[in-house]
């Protein structure tokens, strides 16, 4: 795969590590003990990789932890996940040993509503989330099929291409395409299939973020996010750039959760 956006910190990241089930890659953070977590999950066909730069340019105290999903990277040789619930039971597992510490939830795309959904599990197990933050996604129930047939690649590809050119240049390598599309074909069908009407209301506060540029999913339908937090508890924030706005403008946006999380 094409080499992602590299990004300059004041300090390297500490140490991170696989958990033993896989799903997360913890980032410890450079204080003695971590007073909070910061969990990413990123977009369809992504992969933890997304968040590497990001543990740097948290608070010495915040301790990252980046989903790891299934079917990609050194978890290729594992079966996709194609349904919602499926994912969202399985992420929420995986962070029970992690609960101890206020729990903030990051997701971008599809990594959004797989949040959103971990953080109703979370809360319904008596699970206090401090705070949703949602990235480049329509709140779920004004969210738009992307409309992609079943199995036209090509497609598919348009409407990935379509978003930015994010690492879009690897599925034009024959052995890259052949290796990626796996993971991007289940992720598609997962989100296409998510369509709840009437989805649930949180406790915890929701921020959510936007490209500005990013036609994928109108500023109004971001904007829906806030029916599913209590009156008072969203905000909005936007910046420059289409879909993968984050890749461009890291520092900005991890500066902005750092600022929401403490």
């Amino acid at each position: 795969m094409a080499p992602p956006h590299l990004t300059t910190a004041t300090a390297l990241p500490a140490p991170r590590r696989p958990t033993a089930d896989n799903w997360l890659r913890v980032h410890g953070c450079r204080a003695a003990r971590p007073a909070r977590r910061l969990v990413c999950l990123p977009h369809a066909g992504g992969t933890a990789h997304l968040f590497h730069g990001w543990p740097a340019r948290l608070p010495d105290d915040t301790e990252l932890l980046a989903v790891r999903y299934p079917g990609r990277q050194d978890r290729l040789a594992e079966p996709c996940v194609e349904d919602m619930a499926a994912l969202a039971d399985a992420v929420t597992e995986a962070l029970a040993p992690y609960t101890g510490l206020p729990l903030t939830l990051f997701g971008h795309s599809m990594g959004s509503a797989v949040a959103y959904e971990v953080a109703l599990r979370l809360e319904a197990r008596g699970v206090p989330v401090a705070h949703l933050l949602v990235s480049g996604r329509a709140a779920p129930h004004r969210a738009r099929p992307a409309g992609v047939p079943d199995g036209d690649d090509d497609a598919l590809l348009a409407v990935v291409r379509g978003l930015g050119d994010h690492q879009a240049e690897a599925y034009d390598i024959p052995e890259l395409r052949e290796l990626l599309l796996p993971a991007l074909r289940a992720d598609y069908r997962l989100i296409e299939a998510y369509r709840p009407d009437r989805p649930v209301a949180l406790r915890a506060p929701i921020t959510a973020y936007t490209g500005r540029d990013d036609t994928s999913c109108p500023a109004q339908a971001v904007g829906a996010w806030a029916e599913l937090t209590e009156p008072g508890r969203f905000a909005l924030r936007s910046f420059p750039g289409d879909h993968f706005y984050l890749v461009g403008h890291e520092t900005e946006l991890v500066a902005d959760i750092a600022a929401r999380i403490v």
